[in-house]
């Protein structure tokens, strides 16, 4: 590496955890909380000013450290979400990557490494096209694109904001907690969670479908924008906006933040198999004390759970030894886990095309 690319390197470093200060943090807890769309009133919640919050929202964001975005319940509109783990033939992976987009279901695709050595991708499926997704996979393999596959059906999407009380403002370090988040899962006290309750079809349209899209890539999407794209008012499309989010087809505010540099850090897929479903439901609380999970799903029909994990790479280790440690204290049964490429990434919406009114 050149002296002009390790000073690059280090300055990008430097630079975000720098933009992690106290206001900043306060600003975006308030809008994972509250909503990342009225921003006054997130001054008000924060206690920022709002030119403040204005100014800084905006340069996190043109600075690429914060993103936000809306997160569908899928199964009101009438789809199923898939994760499916395919490992290609040799030779034939760039192929299995497209075969994987083909029926137009996909949502994100990348290349991955451990339990499955191919490719990991997530699809919003119509539920009553379910069997005939599982038929096109059994196809891939049958053609000779992949050797196998592996499909599991996932519940409602729950995304988390890195917890910054194991954040020094004055350093601006991370301090890694590992023997206290072992206690907090085998002796930490289990809360009551409520189960997920399982959403069914409701009634939508195309315009439902086409502001549903739009607010799935920029959360802070204007309603004057949304109201042009349907063709409507700006009152009727602020109806079919709050109309939506009261009906609860707007699932999660993602707020995506990025706590470390990209440069020294790892994208995983963490999957735990717990003994048993009320221990899952119990233990998932904790996630969000944890400052490196950015997400997490429940398996359906398992007592499983994917979590994906974003942590600087001199740290994987002791997240693997927290894993191995949580099997022989009997708080999960096993675990897997799989390296995600974030160069490879590749993702879309849901495939609202297909629908007709």
């Amino acid at each position: 590496m050149s002296y002009q690319l390790a000073d690059e390197y280090f300055q990008r470093i430097h630079q975000i955890m720098s933009l992690l200060d106290d206001e900043n943090v306060e600003i975006i807890g308030a809008m994972k909380k509250f909503g990342p769309r009225n921003l006054q009133s997130i001054a008000r919640k924060s206690g920022v000013p709002y030119p403040t919050v204005y100014t800084r929202v905006n340069k996190l964001g043109t600075q690429g450290l914060l993103d936000t975005w809306t997160y569908p319940n899928l199964a009101k509109i009438g789809l199923a979400r898939s994760m499916v783990l395919l490992t290609p033939s040799p030779g034939r992976e760039v192929t299995a990557s497209e075969a994987l987009k083909i029926p137009g279901y996909w949502l994100w695709i990348a290349r991955c490494t451990g339990e499955c050595n191919g490719y990991y991708s997530q699809h919003a499926v119509p539920v009553e096209n379910r069997q005939d997704f599982v038929q096109y996979l059994d196809q891939i393999v049958s053609s000779g694109l992949a050797t196998n596959y592996r499909i599991f059906w996932l519940g409602d999407y729950h995304s988390h904001i890195p917890n910054f009380e194991y954040y020094d403002f004055k350093k601006r370090a991370w301090r890694f907690d590992w023997p206290a988040w072992l206690s907090l899962f085998t002796k930490g006290k289990l809360q009551n969670v409520p189960e997920e309750k399982e959403s069914s079809k409701d009634d939508f349209d195309k315009n439902d479908l086409l502001i549903l899209k739009e607010l799935m890539t920029d959360a802070r999407k204007k309603l004057s924008e949304l109201s042009q794209m349907i063709g409507m008012t700006l009152p009727a499309a602020k109806y079919r906006f709050d109309n939506l989010a009261r009906r609860g087809f707007l699932q999660d505010y993602v707020i995506q933040v990025l706590p470390y540099p990209p440069e020294i850090s790892d994208l995983y897929e963490v999957r735990l198999d717990f003994g048993e479903h009320k221990a899952m439901v119990a233990k998932e609380n904790f996630f969000k004390r944890l400052p490196f999970v950015l997400n997490y799903s429940r398996i359906k029909g398992t007592n499983s759970t994917t979590v994906r994990v974003y942590l600087p790479r001199t740290e994987v280790n002791n997240l693997l030894t927290l894993l191995s440690a949580l099997v022989r204290g009997d708080a999960i049964d096993r675990f897997s886990y799989m390296l995600l490429d974030p160069m490879t990434i590749q993702a879309q919406t849901f495939h609202y095309k297909a629908f007709d009114d």
